[in-house]
C-alpha cells in the first residue's frame, strides 16, 4: 500500500510494469495505477514466489526504456518454514546489475512506509512501536522514524547477530507471542 501511494503521489494514473503478488497489483489498482507491460513509467518489483528470467527480461527491456525501477523493500531474504527465501532486494539485484540502474525502496527501512501506516492508523510516533524480526531493515527503520522498536527473534536477526550493528532495539523478544507477557 505504501509503494502504491508513494507512486500515486509521484505520478498520479501512472502505469508500471509488476512483479509480485496480487495484493500488490491490487494496491496500485487501488490507486489508479494500472498495468502496463510496452512502456509504463514504473517496473515495480515486490515478493513473489512466480518470479521467472521472462519477467526479469521484460523489466530489463523497460527500464533500459525508460521505466523507473521501485522496489517494495529491500530485504534480501524472509523466513520460511523450510529456512529462508530470496525476498525482494534478492529479486531486484539482477535488474539493477543489468542496467545499471538502482531501485527506490519504498518500504523499510525507508521512513515512508512508517508515515505511511501512522497516518492510516491515525496514530503519532509516539504512539506505537516497530516491531520486525530484522535489524537491518525493521528495526533501523523504527530508529530512523523515532520509534520504539521491538526485535522478535523468530525471524532472520538471531541474538548473537545483535552486536554486528551499531544501534540496538529497545526491546527484545523471543517472538511476537511475548508481546502480551
Amino acid at each position: 500500500m505504501a509503494t502504491a501511494e508513494f507512486l500515486s503521489r509521484q505520478k498520479p494514473n501512472c502505469t508500471a510494469y509488476v512483479i509480485g503478488e496480487g495484493a500488490l497489483t491490487k494496491a496500485l489498482y487501488d490507486q489508479k495505477i494500472y498495468m502496463n507491460d510496452v512502456n509504463p513509467d514504473y517496473v515495480v518489483v515486490g515478493e513473489t514466489r512466480s518470479y521467472s528470467f521472462e519477467k526479469i527480461e521484460k523489466a530489463i527491456e523497460l527500464v533500459n526504456k525508460g521505466a523507473k525501477l521501485i522496489g517494495t523493500n529491500p530485504d534480501i531474504t524472509g523466513p520460511t518454514e523450510k529456512g529462508i527465501a530470496p525476498a525482494t532486494g534478492a529479486l531486484i539485484a539482477p535488474i539493477e546489475i543489468a542496467t545499471g540502474k538502482k531501485a527506490y525502496f519504498v518500504g523499510k527501512p525507508n521512513p515512508l512506509m512508517i508515515r505511511h501506516g501512522l497516518r492510516i492508523i491515525g496514530c503519532h510516533s509516539e504512539e506505537i512501536a516497530f516491531i520486525g524480526d530484522r535489524m537491518d531493515t525493521d528495526i533501523i527503520s523504527g530508529i530512523e522514524s523515532n520509534v520504539d522498536t521491538v526485535l522478535v527473534l523468530s525471524g532472520v536477526t538471531s541474538m548473537q547477530d545483535i552486536d554486528n550493528f551499531p544501534y540496538r532495539p529497545k526491546y527484545i523478544l523471543n517472538g511476537v507471542c511475548d508481546i502480551v507477557k
